[in-house]
């Protein structure tokens, strides 16, 4: 039988993360584009950011037939979060500049690669990226490459370049309340041997 889960953030009521979620007004607005198989993730970290941002959505799919509609929002210019040559490094908005729209893809990197093959409209956005550097506290998982952050981390790092000085830092509460419970669930003796020589970024 399965435990009671929190209708919203999705945790088992026992480790509700809800009390830290903050309530964040951004310019920006985000939307999350998540991967199928993100969702019953036990480290939802979209799920994290899109409750604790007032100006973000969260759609769960594959193929995203309304994706026009999602991103030709008045008011925004829409930028994908993602790497490429091209892609711009994101800077402090100038008081006269249009917020952007972020769109955020959630999953494993070939999820993700497989989100924007599926959806030529999301590949063919001009794209941004974050400036290498980045150190993840995700201590769960070994990142794939320097400069490798969880969705929020990313989100959380974003919106820190673009609307500066304002702090998203509450962001990452339920996140790292996530990762230190998931920790203790596991005993620090196998975490320390599994991960204690790893670290992200």
């Amino acid at each position: 039988m399965s435990r009671p889960q929190c209708a919203r953030c999705h945790r088992p009521t026992s480790h509700c993360l809800c009390a830290l979620i903050p309530s964040l007004d951004s310019r920006t607005r985000v939307l999350l584009l998540q991967h199928p198989s993100e969702v019953g993730h036990a480290l939802n970290t979209a799920r994290l950011a899109a409750l604790g941002l007032n100006n973000a959505q969260l759609v769960v799919g594959e193929v995203f037939e309304d994706l026009a509609t999602l991103l030709n929002l008045p008011g925004y210019q829409a930028r994908l979060l993602f790497p490429a040559d091209d892609a711009q490094p994101l800077q402090a908005y100038a008081p006269e500049d249009q917020p952007l729209l972020l769109v955020v893809p959630d999953g494993t990197w070939r999820k993700a690669r497989k989100l924007l093959h599926l959806n030529p409209l999301l590949a063919a956005l001009p794209r941004v990226t974050l400036d290498d550097g980045g150190i993840s506290r995700y201590r769960l998982r070994k990142a794939p490459s320097a400069g490798a952050l969880s969705t929020v981390e990313a989100i959380t790092q974003a919106l820190q370049v673009l609307e500066a000085p304002t702090s998203f830092e509450p962001l990452l509460k339920p996140f790292e309340a996530l990762i230190e419970g998931q920790i203790a669930a596991m005993g620090q003796e196998i975490f320390q041997r599994n991960h204690g020589d790893e670290h992200l970024g």
